[in-house]
């Protein structure tokens, strides 16, 4: 499956935010990559710019290339509700962002890799598609074996420091999450404008 395997500092510096999680280098230097680095937060952009500047955001942040992620507006788009709040439902509850989210393992790129590789169950049954679309009251588990265990266990250890949210429950001792609900917009606290994403695609 594709994936984005360039320098991540430079991604998270284009956008001036941590994109892959926290960098002290990015906090040494603010700004975007390359010699006009510092006079790019100056610029102004346009309004076509700014929508690609958070569609990009978010399309990084969930490890997405952009059919994929133009695939998750297009669902979007068919459901009921607000197109935004449908895409953010819809790249939260993917297999591999809860297996993230649970703790499995400690960044999105490592549990796609959990789940490609076919340490996640999904109801009992193994599950290898990390775009695997989870619903309400769906169990998610780390197989029953010392090598799925072991790469849980050391997730579990590495990701302290994050809470699991409140739509989903843990049960350590078991390896077993459950998705109790469909995250609201306020509870995904997203790391774009969404609706920027939405204008965006609308064009």
């Amino acid at each position: 499956m594709a994936r984005y395997t360039g320098p991540r500092v430079r991604i998270s510096r284009r956008f001036g935010i941590p994109i892959f999680g926290p960098s002290k280098y990015l906090e040494r230097r603010n700004y975007g990559p390359g010699v006009h680095g510092p006079k790019s937060a100056r610029r102004k952009h346009t309004d076509y710019g700014l929508g690609l500047i958070e569609k990009q955001k978010l399309r990084f942040f969930y490890g997405l290339m952009e059919k994929q992620f133009r695939g998750v507006y297009e669902k979007a788009l068919r459901r009921r509700g607000v197109t935004g709040e449908q895409m953010l439902q819809i790249l939260e509850t993917r297999l591999d962002n809860v297996v993230y989210h649970l703790g499995f393992a400690s960044s999105r790129a490592g549990a796609r890799q959990m789940v490609t590789h076919g340490h996640v169950q999904v109801n009992g049954k193994k599950v290898n598609i990390p775009s695997y679309a989870l619903k309400v009251n769906e169990v998610v588990t780390a197989k029953n074996n010392n090598v799925s265990r072991q790469l849980a266990t050391k997730g579990f250890e590495v990701s302290t420091s994050r809470v699991v949210p409140d739509w989903l429950s843990l049960n350590k001792e078991e390896f077993k999450g459950v998705v109790m609900r469909i995250p609201t917009r306020d509870e995904i606290n997203p790391i774009a404008n969404e609706q920027a994403v939405v204008e965006f695609y609308s064009r």
